[in-house]
């Protein structure tokens, strides 16, 4: 009778085994260093996954269900969103972090925090993935995912563009790249991390890039006629005695 596989033997294995890939690649990943790092037999592996191949196949299902529950949640946010508040935000809404706004912003965050999550939590997956899974079965697996990413965030991003004419000039499928490239960066940066970053600061970093841009935000102008106000110059005599004595301080206007 064959003995029953342990539950606790496979989350051991599986742990080892992203360890393993992660450092060596899927094809450098041997079967001898998993299980000795688990602490388990080569037969306790094989009760579990016919080969480390399997064993790597089945981390990627998983991962790429989670990553596809978090979509899935995404675009009936996004949905509930425009259904309660009549669209989604516009740039008047940003110019003036308008309510509409500060909801969109919260939304997005709090959805990007649980994509960091699961970036976090499968880093050496998503690392041997990138970088470890060259010459093997999975080594398109990443970038089918960045492809489809790239695709959903151009064709929302269209849409808000068709919502609010006036949205600046930019290539939907340039921003998905933008949005789709940020994320991956920053899945690899978390390979190379000891400690868990704050990954809701994160978040909301990342949403008030997209929306705002890297200026601060108290220089963002409240008005279009803020912006259009030039500055006025010194007059001709200031610059004058400005010249003549450049040690004296400015005198103050009353």
């Amino acid at each position: 009778m064959p003995r029953p596989a342990d539950p606790k033997a496979r989350s051991a294995l599986i742990a080892s085994a992203r360890a393993e890939f992660a450092k060596r690649g899927v094809k450098g990943a041997r079967i001898s260093d998993i299980t000795a790092a688990s602490g388990l037999s080569k037969g306790a592996f094989y009760l579990h996954f016919p080969s480390k191949e399997a064993l790597f196949a089945a981390l990627v299902q998983d991962f790429l269900e989670a990553l596809e529950r978090l979509t899935t949640k995404r675009m009936s946010c996004m949905e509930r969103f425009r259904a309660d508040y009549s669209g989604l935000p516009g740039p008047g809404d940003v110019a003036t972090r308008s309510e509409r706004y500060r909801d969109f912003l919260r939304m997005e965050a709090a959805l990007d925090v649980e994509m960091l999550e699961l970036m976090w939590e499968q880093r050496e997956l998503v690392t041997a993935l990138i970088v470890g899974s060259q010459g093997t079965a999975f080594e398109s697996v990443m970038w089918d995912v960045v492809d489809r990413e790239v695709e959903r965030i151009a064709r929302e991003f269209h849409h808000l563009r068709g919502q609010h004419p006036d949205t600046p000039d930019v290539d939907p499928s340039l921003f998905g790249s933008f949005i789709v490239g940020t994320y991956l960066l920053l899945a690899r940066r978390m390979g190379r991390l000891m400690q868990k970053p704050d990954l809701a600061t994160w978040a909301v970093g990342l949403q008030r890039l997209m929306h705002e841009g890297s200026l601060p935000r108290e220089a963002v102008p409240a008005t279009p006629a803020a912006l259009a106000r030039p500055s006025s110059p010194p007059s001709t005599r200031r610059r004058h005695a400005r010249a003549d004595h450049p040690h004296r301080p400015p005198r103050k206007r009353p």
